[in-house]
């Protein structure tokens, strides 16, 4: 996918597991909503296929996600939704991408475009 493009395959950003938050030197933690994403990755394998996955580390600015989608829009996980996505998918839009930027929007828009079960209710 092209900087500047919503790119043809829907790309979530996650946090890298194995990287610890400076504001925590001494203990090592992990982000809740993307170790939830990862296990739906692990539990459906062909949304690897699907899907392109990226990790980033946990200290801020996320300079990769500022750079896709602004500073106000760091916080992760974040899915940027290909162009072919439907509108009503997206919970925002920054440097012409449009996004899904909470936990159960990026379940919901799997669900919708992937093809893997709904969050039971």
């Amino acid at each position: 996918m092209s900087e500047a493009g919503q790119g043809t395959r829907d790309r979530l950003i996650l946090i890298d597991p194995a990287t610890t938050d400076p504001a925590y030197p001494d203990a090592h933690y992990f982000c809740f909503d993307c170790i939830v994403l990862e296990g739906v990755l692990a539990a459906y394998p062909q949304l690897r296929e699907r899907l392109d996955v990226e990790h980033v580390a946990w200290a801020r600015p996320r300079e990769r996600v500022v750079a896709l989608v602004g500073e106000a829009h760091q916080s992760l996980p974040l899915l940027i939704l290909a162009e072919d996505a439907p509108a009503a998918l997206a919970t925002g839009e920054a440097n012409g991408l449009r996004f899904a930027d909470t936990r159960d929007a990026i379940l919901e828009a799997l669900a919708a475009r992937h093809g893997i079960p709904r969050r039971h209710p």
